[in-house]
């Protein structure tokens, strides 16, 4: 039986441990766009870049696509795109230490505690908000 030499066997396994280590992408984005949100609210950015900024979470959070999501691939690609897009602009427009200082608050408030029983008490009020319009629904077609 060959052993391998311990070099390989160190670097593989820390190509391995590697991708588990660090931020995903998905955390990245997050992190960002609400750094990016802290900036758009806060007085010291440039009104260009709050103006975009709105623009951005106004594309965002609409439903009305510039290609809808219902096309295949397409309907998913131009979000993909447009919104990274558009965070990496108004990053580039707001002075650089104004958004480290936001980067820093946007992270400090991604690794907050969440609290499950608040998620528990909204998920209850909607569910008997839900079985009130059926009830309401059933009874006023009966």
């Amino acid at each position: 039986m060959t052993r391998k030499p311990e070099a390989t066997r160190g670097l593989r396994s820390s190509l391995r441990a590697r991708r588990f280590v660090g931020p995903s992408l998905a955390h990245r984005v997050r992190v960002e766009a609400h750094a990016v949100w802290l900036a758009v609210r806060d007085p010291r950015t440039p009104p260009a870049a709050r103006l975009l900024g709105l623009v951005i979470a106004a594309y965002a959070l609409s439903p009305i696509d510039l290609v809808p999501d219902f096309v295949p691939v397409l309907g998913l690609i131009d979000d993909a795109l447009l919104i990274p897009a558009g965070l990496w602009l108004i990053a580039r427009m707001v002075p650089a230490s104004l958004l480290v200082e936001h980067r820093a608050t946007a992270e400090a408030a991604s690794h907050r505690p969440v609290s499950w029983a608040g998620l528990a008490m909204v998920v209850m009020l909607w569910a008997a908000l839900a079985w009130t319009a059926w009830h309401w629904a059933r009874t006023a077609w009966d």
